[in-house]
């Protein structure tokens, strides 16, 4: 049964192909033609009755109003941002450098296989930061710096503090941890620069994962980064990229491991693996994770603490940003990203145990008041608005059922607390009580869907000025890009550790 008609793109030459997204025996499948290289049949996602369910969140949004590019090609090859993109940027991405110092066979950054050097100046990334900021009618709040490997740059803790000087509430880099578990006074200068997170690469809690996807036994370095941003307080969060025979037997165990490490680590986002340049189909069928594969997945290697039913779509929150839009009276960046794109939960530790938050909350009902009290608000003016915001915070906790909660967490009082203050305080406060698990699923070339790239809500800078969805960044335009802003670089003198002239790794295996 055809559930919908969409654009793709072919995996084998990128050109914009139509596609249909349909249900054939219980999972979501994908398929296009290229005139050139033929049919291609994909899966999408792994439950059709899951997908449906999801479609329940589908909250459109606007995009901005002073998109940086114009329509004028097929998306997504006219990618950055146009006037038909329909989200705000949530979060705000800046490849720093292509330079690392592991040579993983999984990535898709890495000047090691590219042949080039791409490494925007400290002026540039200013420049890059100012148009993220730029975005109306709301600026980015969040930046991430990524690569390639961020910490392999000498300046990375004077870029912190200029992203925190351009106004970027929330700062965080996507880092392998190497020069984390090393050099102890990085995650010290990290946090004193203003950083809020690391988003550490993490992709199991034995050796085996490691050889796989990164080609070194890295779990010893992984535990020495955590320790070291620990002893500074510096928020963790894991981020395992999940291939299906490799380590999707240990998403349970990652997440018992967050569990026993709560104090540091702020959540877990599971990253089933992206397929880019010319992957055989067989392979990509066999090695992929869907986001219903993953909570399935969950729920039977955590002995059903966590279900299938705690996830949802990240763009069930939304209602919460239109509420304190409608307090504030000014606009929000709301979570208008597509319903397939990714799932989460929260869950609360109560002496060892899992107790997700949907097990104790009313989440459908806890939205529902939130979107009746924002329709409220806007039709009863000020008026309207103090009494509605009295009805909403007296109703707020009778979304919660006490009897099933965590006996060390008030969660009634943390909820109130969050939308009385409205502050990033308290809601950093229910993050410090709290373990989000979610999975993001970007896109590649076999499941693209020209739907969702449109409701993409992580957003790359790049030097030119352009502003472009996560999923198109790295699908077609990285390539384009490394190379039009490519740097010289000696022959061999590409990774990190040579570029500076020490090795982060043993000497024979560099």
């Amino acid at each position: 049964m055809v559930i919908k008609k969409t654009k793709s793109l072919c995996p084998q030459c990128l050109s914009v192909v139509d596609a249909e997204v349909y249900e054939d025996n219980d999972k979501i499948m994908i398929k296009k033609e290229c005139k050139e290289h033929g049919i291609f049949d994909s899966t999408y996602w792994g439950s059709d009755e899951l997908y449906l369910k999801a479609s329940e969140s589908d909250h459109k949004g606007n995009g901005i109003v002073n998109p940086q590019t114009s329509s004028e090609k097929e998306c997504p090859m006219n990618c950055g941002i146009c006037k038909d993109h329909e989200s705000q940027t949530i979060l705000g991405l800046i490849d720093v450098t292509n330079r690392c110092n592991l040579k993983c066979p999984i990535c898709f950054a890495n000047a090691a296989v590219s042949n080039r050097l791409y490494e925007p100046t400290y002026e540039e990334i200013r420049g890059m930061l100012q148009t993220l900021r730029s975005n109306k009618p709301v600026p980015a709040p969040a930046i991430q710096y990524a690569g390639g490997e961020p910490t392999v740059r000498k300046d990375l803790v004077e870029l912190i503090k200029l992203a925190k000087e351009e106004g970027f509430r929330h700062t965080q880099i996507a880092t392998n941890g190497l020069r984390l578990a090393r050099n102890p006074k990085l995650a010290k200068e990290l946090k004193e620069a203003g950083l809020n997170t690391v988003y550490l690469q993490f992709d199991g809690v034995t050796e085996e994962p490691y050889l796989k996807t990164r080609n070194k036994d890295l779990l010893a370095t992984k535990l020495k980064a955590i320790e070291n941003c620990r002893s500074v307080d510096l928020g963790i969060v894991l981020v395992p990229t999940i291939v299906k025979g490799i380590n999707d037997h240990q998403i349970g165990d990652i997440i018992k491991f967050a569990v026993e490490n709560i104090d540091i680590i702020r959540g877990v986002n599971f990253q089933p693996v992206s397929f880019a340049g010319r992957t055989p189909a067989d392979e990509v069928e066999e090695q992929r994770v869907t986001i219903p594969d993953f909570e399935k997945l969950v729920e039977k290697q955590t002995d059903s603490k966590i279900k299938v039913e705690d996830f949802h779509p990240a763009s069930c929150v939304t209602p919460i940003s239109e509420f304190i839009e409608a307090i504030e009276g000014e606009e929000q960046v709301i979570f208008t990203c597509h319903p397939h794109c990714g799932a989460a939960t929260y869950v609360f530790i109560d002496d060892g145990e899992i107790i997700p938050i949907t097990q104790f909350v009313d989440v459908d009902k806890f939205f529902k008041l939130l979107s009746k009290s924002a329709e409220d608000i806007k039709d009863g003016g000020l008026t309207g608005k103090a009494k509605t915001v009295a009805r909403a915070t007296l109703e707020l906790p009778r979304t919660v059922d006490m009897s099933k909660s965590p006996s060390t967490v008030d969660i009634r009082s943390i909820l109130t607390s969050v939308f009385k203050e409205r502050s990033y305080s308290a809601l950093g406060d229910f993050h410090h009580k709290t373990l989000l698990i979610g999975c993001m699923h970007f896109m590649d070339p076999w499941n693209f869907d020209q739907d969702r790239v449109k409701r993409c809500v992580i957003h790359y800078a790049v030097p030119d000025g352009r502003i472009i969805p996560f999923c198109s960044m790295n699908a077609v335009h990285r390539e384009e890009i490394e190379k039009k802003f490519a740097i010289p670089f000696e022959k061999g003198n590409i990774t990190g550790e040579r570029l500076e002239g020490k090795s982060d790794l043993p000497s024979n295996k560099t």
